[in-house]
């Protein structure tokens, strides 16, 4: 250090032009490790190793870190006012009696001996051989699993879908949750209050999701309230962290050999807390693509509340005229 004096300067100045995105910085286009550090050093005339480079980058606090997700991209200037309406919502209705519920769809899992992210106990040097390729097999396919989630029962509804995961699917999870829990939670409902992401097959803007709903409400003569989550919140639905999380951690490890082990993983997810949780696979089919006029839209018993109506709104039961 004391024959190259300018040394350290000249590293924090290649390292900080590399990160703020110099295209002539010669870290700019390739991998910033130690090697090429040493390469770009060499070419300023300075005469260091690898060793040398460690030592003086831990001096400078710097460090091999990943890629954080951390960017939620343009807030609403009515995000928090809206989590306020969402929370409001819940509570009134959870202080009714009534049921209020949080609803998304994990992600897609390929069916079959796949490597699934996580470790499981076996016999060392044993670990269970999978495929090396995530080549989907056309037999077994992918499997779609849209939860539902009761927030005050703390208990889980998943259906296990094998085909496109549409609004029809998404209001079916629903469907099969109320007849084979909810209904018999909530004898006395007459609402149902849903937290919902703005996007995917339950989206604000998705016009078969409205429909579906409505089709609902007539069956069940419930007043169905929908609460969506704002653009790029979705992390903040409470199904992500209360029912999905732990459905991971009780898979990881274990490949989802067939859709029966996925409903058994599912299935067998528990936590301290009491955490319950459903699962059955919808063999049906959902076409995409379908197509709901103006004048259906039209025709659906719809209210807006005054507050963001397109992310706050009430589909009551259509009464015969």
């Amino acid at each position: 250090m004391t024959r190259q004096p300018n040394l350290l300067t000249a590293l924090e100045s290649l390292i900080e032009d590399a990160i703020r995105g110099d295209p002539e910085s010669p870290l700019r286009w390739v991998s910033r490790s130690q090697r090429n550090i040493v390469t770009a050093l060499t070419g300023q005339g300075f005469k260091v190793s690898q060793k040398l480079v460690g030592q003086l980058l831990r001096q400078l606090k710097y460090s091999c870190q990943a890629n954080r997700k951390t960017r939620e991209g343009a807030n609403n200037p009515d995000r928090d006012a809206q989590f306020q309406h969402i929370n409001a919502a819940v509570k009134a209705a959870i202080a009714d009696d009534q049921p209020a519920i949080s609803v998304d769809t994990k992600k897609k899992e390929l069916v079959g001996d796949f490597k699934n992210g996580g470790r499981e106990l076996r016999r060392q040097g044993d670990p269970e051989a999978v495929r090396v390729h995530d080549f989907m097999i056309p037999e077994l396919g992918k499997a779609a699993p849209y939860g539902v989630y009761d927030i005050a029962a703390n208990e889980g509804w998943v259906s296990v879908g094998i085909d496109a995961d549409t609004a029809a699917f998404a209001v079916e999870s629903i469907r099969r949750w109320w007849k084979k829990l909810g209904k018999n939670r909530y004898p006395n409902a007459t609402t149902l209050t849903i937290t919902a992401d703005c996007g995917g097959s339950n989206g604000a803007r998705v016009r078969l999701w409205k429909r579906e709903l409505q089709r609902f409400a007539n069956e069940s003569g419930l007043d169905v309230t929908v609460t969506h989550l704002p653009p790029g919140t979705s992390k903040w639905n409470k199904i992500e962290h209360r029912l999905f999380a732990f459905i991971t951690q009780n898979w990881r490890g274990k490949p989802l050999v067939s859709h029966q082990v996925i409903v058994q993983l599912i299935g067998a997810t528990t936590t301290e807390t009491g955490l319950k949780v459903s699962c059955e696979i919808d063999g049906s089919h959902y076409p995409k693509a379908i197509k709901v006029s103006d004048e259906e839209m039209d025709t659906l018993n719809i209210k807006r509340a005054d507050f963001h109506g397109e992310w706050n709104y009430t589909i009551s039961p259509q009464r015969p005229p």
